[in-house]
This record gives structure tokens, sequence and C-alpha cells, in this order.
């Protein structure tokens, strides 16, 4: 036997998450998410249908408080929401950035890919695309999002995500003004509880793949940012001729690696799910040693991994999958390096 056959028969199963499809993995313990979007896939339906389900799940629910309307409120109160889903078959893509007034982010991404030639639409304009769809208009704001913003506002806006700008003189809030004489300032590291993102993968029976993410972002970020989720490539990536991968954390950084694109096309020369993962998180952390981020992999043959950045308060990523292993999805995890 060659010694490479000989490797992926007795040495794989070792590093590789157990290889299963159809196949269901999302970041964090959305164990809602999981089940839904696996329904889907045990009932016919397709990859994409199961992400944007399982997807919606989380938005619906309002998944650790990071993921759709009522949650993180920016500068200016408002929640907006950050979306994309992708086609592993077609290499379509639907993102919405800056959403605002629309539940559904997940499943507006997927209008903007099956009803128009764009891949990303943002702010008021994605708002109206979204209704002209059809899709209902809501205020995005609850109590508890609306305390969040009051508590930051006596506490004089502080954190926030500014640098070099000059606020207020009676209080560290907006208007903000540059400042002349730029100073060197460590950036704000990503509040670990401030944050999540649902990013979720999906592998039919006959190896097709989708993924898709959906966040509410930072808490208290400049209004109009968008993270890395709805950036393809950041966020997630797909390619059924290779695998998945889809990421979290602290997106303003994370995005600036592509690591779900890094990850997969290091599955595509053959490297196993885990590794890959590893891979595009130590790309990072060369530059960002103490960023906060994981990632999350699986590849044509439902073999899947995650790897995670250690810092302070964030040494074990849990995630979800569901492929045939058990009745119910099981919650993985993994210690961060």
């Amino acid at each position: 036997m060659p010694t490479s056959l000989i490797f992926f028969t007795l040495i794989c199963p070792l590093v590789f998450g157990k290889a299963s499809l159809p196949l269901v993995i999302n970041t964090w313990n959305f164990k809602n998410a999981t089940e839904a979007a696996w329904a889907v896939l045990q009932s016919g339906g397709s990859a994409l249908d199961a992400v944007e389900t399982g997807c919606n799940r989380c938005q619906e629910e309002q998944c650790d408080g990071s993921v759709g309307y009522g949650g993180n409120p920016d500068e200016s109160g408002e929640t907006t929401l950050d979306a994309m889903i992708m086609n592993g078959n077609t290499m379509e893509v639907g993102a919405v950035g800056d959403l605002r007034r629309i539940k559904n982010a997940i499943g507006v991404a997927r209008a903007v890919m099956e009803h128009t030639q764009h891949t990303m639409l943002v702010g008021e304009s994605a708002s109206v695309f979204a209704e002209n769809m059809g899709f209902i208009a809501e205020d995005l704001t609850t109590i508890k999002s609306l305390d969040i913003f009051t508590q930051w506002l006596k506490g004089n806006c502080q954190p926030n995500y500014r640098k070099n700008v000059l606020p207020n003189p009676s209080k560290s809030c907006p208007p903000y003004k540059p400042q002349v004489k730029l100073e060197q300032k460590k950036q704000l590291p990503a509040d670990i509880r401030s944050h999540d993102t649902i990013g979720m993968i999906a592998f039919d029976q006959y190896g097709h793949v989708a993924a898709g993410t959906s966040t509410n972002g930072l808490t208290h970020k400049v209004p109009g940012r968008v993270g890395d989720s709805p950036i393809v490539g950041a966020g997630a990536y797909a390619d059924s001729l290779a695998g998945a991968a889809a990421a979290t954390g602290d997106g303003d950084i994370m995005m600036r690696f592509l690591p779900s694109y890094l990850a997969v096309e290091l599955m595509r020369t053959g490297m196993d799910p885990s590794a890959a993962c590893k891979m595009a998180i130590s790309r990072i952390k060369r530059h960002y040693a103490d960023f906060f981020g994981a990632i999350i992999c699986a590849n044509l043959t439902g073999h899947y991994g995650a790897a995670c950045n250690k810092v302070d308060g964030f040494l074990q990523f849990h995630y979800m999958v569901s492929n045939g292993e058990s009745d119910a999805p099981l919650l993985k995890s993994v210690d961060c390096f």
C-alpha cells in the first residue's frame, strides 16, 4: 500500500472530525440552529436551504444577543445586521451589511443572490431593497438594546472604537473631530462578550455545500461599520470542489486576512480541516497576537475541524455538528493555541 494511502487510512481518522455526509457544522453552541438546518437536509432540502433556515433560527431566537434584532447597538443606539450566504456549486453569493429595520438578514442576503446580479447591498438601500422584495420593516430595537445604549451614554460613551479623534470637551461622546497630531493608540480588543456570529456550513448527501453567516456586529460600533461576516472569503467561503469554512471573532482584524478563503484553499491542496483552520488563525496571529477569533472547516468527505486563538477569557472554542453520529446535534470543542 502506498505511503500516502496508509496515511489517509490510518492517520486521518485521528486528526479529522469523523467523516459523514450530510453534514451541518456551525460556530458556538447554537444547538437549535443546528437542529433546524439538519431537519432541512433530512427532509431532502438543499444545503442552501439548510444554511438559510439554520441561520434564520438564530436570528429569530437572538442567539446569545449577538445575532438578530435587539442586540449590540451602535453608537447611535441602532441595531444593524450583517449576513451572507454562498452557494458552493455555482459560487454565487448574496450579502447585506448595515441592514436596518429587517429582522431576516440571511433571507435578504439570499434575495440579493437570487434576484440581483450583485453580491452585496448595504445600509438604507439594502433595507429598501428588502422591503421591495416583501420583507416586513420592523423596529430592531428592544428594551435590552436600549438599556445597553443608555448605560453606555452614562459611562461617557466608553468603550468605543474611535482613535485619533477629539471628543466633546465635556464628555467622551460624539460629535468627534479629527486629532491633528496622531497618537499611537493600542487597538481596542474586541470584548468577547460584546459580539458573536453564527457561521454555518452545510453539505447535502451529494456533497453540495453552502455556507452562511449572520450577526448584529460589535456593541457600540461606529455607525456604518460592516464586519467580516458578509465579506466573501472572510466571514465564510464555500466551494463544492474543495470544502467550506466560516469564521467568528474580531471581524475588523480577521477580514484583513480572508481566513475562510485561505482555509478552503488549503483544504483544496489536501490539508486536513483542523490543520487548515489552524493555519488560517496562525496567519492572523503573526500580526495580531491578541486577537479574538475562531474558524470552522469541513472538506468534501465530511471531515471537519476548528481552531481558535488563545487570549484571556477565551481558551476553548465550542461548535455544533450534526452528521448522523447521533440523533441530536453534538457539541464539540477545540483548545485554543
